[in-house]
């Protein structure tokens, strides 16, 4: 009868180990399946959960029509990315194949002191001699390190072929957040469910602060850099400057890892005076000031709370997804850490919370012991 029982028990661990290989074959090849979709579904996830406000907002002024709704707001959206979008895309990917093509051939063509500079009262002769001098000294150390570039120049140049597709992902990804949204309280539902089967004491905080993370990141962070961006590159392109889309997506980058575009905008402004007369220079450099102030003034109005999540996890999340996914991961990649993170470390909060109160109710217990021996 022992050896019965034996037989059975591992008879039941075969069957149950076979099941369980089938079942991890099954998520592998699900996922090998969906793998290049990936990127695609989690940004239209992002973009559902970010423009869900408006969604909202839109439906109740037609009339409580979803579709409707989900409509408009995706054919609005489709005009964003098909128009500015498009063109400040094409732009930058001239910039990096003139630049990749120049580091590749060792000639990269700076810009020498303007004559201009050298009429300027005070500082004019002086700033001349050094421009010209960091001019001719930078040309010859280029010249020398630039068969050591020439790798640099293949990945930049992968990099803007890859942003046709990149381009075409955004499409598909509005496209499926316009069919999402109507469907965006069966979905939350369904997450949920989800999250109550694996964390159920938190599972309803965590839903909150991974929407509320989505929306802080897409907006006060994705969106603010992307409207800056494009800003600045309609700037960029009205002072006749040539490498008009690449310099706006140094902008879209330094905005996203919270740095700032003053860093371009700023040589610009003063190229511009250099360049431009008194009264073209003075406008420009007006609309680009408000540009690079921008930020300030649309972070308190887009993000609901204050974004707690660290400058270096966006960084990395940036490069990260960018070497994963492309074009398309140098906006989810932020915003997917970022959820990570939070959730993460409120995760680790309530633990500790919870281990607080389990010392405290021990100290009490104690006490309570002590006082009775007394």
């Amino acid at each position: 009868m022992k050896t019965l029982r034996q037989l059975l028990s591992a008879e039941d661990i075969v069957q149950f180990v076979i099941r369980l290989g089938l079942l991890g074959l099954l998520i592998l090849w699900t996922f090998i399946v969906i793998r290049p979709f990936v990127p695609i579904l989690c940004w239209s996830a992002v973009l559902a959960v970010a423009f869900h406000p408006v969604f909202a907002w839109l439906a109740g002024r037609l009339g409580g029509s979803p579709r409707t709704a989900s409509a408009v707001l995706t054919l609005v959206t489709l005009g964003i990315v098909i128009g500015p979008a498009a063109w400040l895309g094409l732009s930058a990917v001239e910039g990096i194949r003139d630049l990749a093509g120049q580091i590749g051939s060792g000639d990269l063509v700076l810009q020498a002191a303007p004559e201009q500079v050298r009429n300027w009262p005070l500082i004019g002769p002086q700033l001349y001699a050094i421009w010209n001098e960091a001019y001719t000294n930078i040309r010859a150390a280029l010249r020398e390190v630039a068969p050591y570039l020439k790798p640099l120049a293949g990945m930049m140049l992968s990099f803007a072929g890859n942003t046709g597709i990149g381009m075409l992902q955004f499409l598909l990804s509005v496209i499926v957040a316009g069919f999402l949204l109507p469907h965006g309280a069966q979905l939350v539902a369904a997450l949920r469910g989800f999250l109550l089967r694996i964390v159920p004491d938190q599972s309803e905080q965590f839903l909150e602060l991974a929407g509320a993370t989505i929306r802080a990141v897409s907006q006060g962070v994705i969106g603010v850099a992307i409207v800056q961006a494009l800003l600045a590159g309609i700037g960029f392109k009205l002072a006749g400057i040539a490498s008009a889309g690449l310099l706006a997506i140094i902008v879209l980058l330094l905005s996203i890892v919270q740095i700032g575009g003053a860093i371009v905008l700023l040589p610009v402004i003063i190229w511009i005076w250099m360049d431009k007369d008194v009264t073209v220079a003075l406008l420009l450099t007006i609309y680009l000031v408000v540009v690079g102030l921008l930020d300030n003034i649309l972070k308190p109005l887009l993000m609901g709370r204050g974004l707690t999540t660290p400058t270096l996890v966006i960084l990395i999340g940036v490069i990260g997804g960018t070497l994963a996914h492309g074009i398309i991961g140098l906006f989810i990649g932020p915003i997917i850490l970022s959820v990570a993170w939070e959730l993460a470390t409120a995760w680790m909060g309530i633990d500790r919370a919870a281990s607080a109160r389990v010392d405290q109710a021990m100290i009490v217990a104690k006490e309570g012991v002590e006082a009775r021996v007394t």
